[in-house]
C-alpha cells in the first residue's frame, strides 16, 4: 500500500532547495526518487538546482518527458512518472496523478502560503477519499 506524507515547510523554506534535499537522502538511502512538476520549466529548473543546491553535493538525476524509460538513473524529474520509477515520488505538481498508486511512497510539500495549502488540502482529501491515512510532518516545529 502506498504511505502518502505531508511535508509542512518553515515560512524560511523554498520548496525546490528542499525538495533537492529530501531528494538527496533518499538517493544516499538508495531509494529510486521521482520528482513530478507541473511545467517542463519547472522540470528544467530542478534539473539544475539538483546539481547546484549545495556545495559539493552530487544527486545522479535525469530529466524525462513522457511515460518514457529513465534507465539507469536513480533520480527523475519531469511532468510524467517514466516506466520503471515505483519507490518514492515527490509531488510538487498542482494535482494528485492518477499513477500515485504504483509508488511505495508519495511525499507532498507544503508551502506556508494560503493558496499552497489550500491545494495541498485538496490532495489530502483526495488520497482520503482513495482509502489511505496520509501523515502530516511539522518541520516548522522540528527546525
Amino acid at each position: 500500500m502506498t504511505g502518502v506524507e505531508f511535508y509542512l515547510l518553515p515560512g524560511n523554506e523554498s520548496v525546490f532547495p528542499y525538495a533537492c534535499r529530501l531528494t538527496e537522502k533518499a538517493y544516499r538511502q538508495g531509494h529510486k526518487v521521482f520528482l513530478l512538476t507541473d511545467t517542463d520549466e519547472e522540470a528544467a529548473r530542478l534539473d539544475e538546482l539538483l546539481w547546484t543546491f549545495r556545495q559539493g553535493s552530487f544527486v545522479p538525476h535525469c530529466a524525462v518527458t513522457g511515460n518514457t524509460d529513465a534507465g539507469p538513473c536513480p533520480v527523475a524529474v519531469g511532468r510524467a512518472p517514466p516506466a520503471g520509477f515505483d519507490d518514492v515520488m515527490i509531488n510538487l505538481g498542482s494535482s494528485v496523478p492518477e499513477a500515485f498508486r504504483r509508488f511505495r511512497r508519495v511525499i507532498e510539500l507544503v508551502e506556508p502560503d494560503d493558496a499552497a495549502r489550500a491545494r495541498r488540502r485538496e490532495h489530502f482529501r483526495h488520497y482520503r477519499s482513495q482509502g489511505l491515512n496520509p501523515a502530516m510532518v511539522d518541520l516548522e516545529s522540528t527546525a
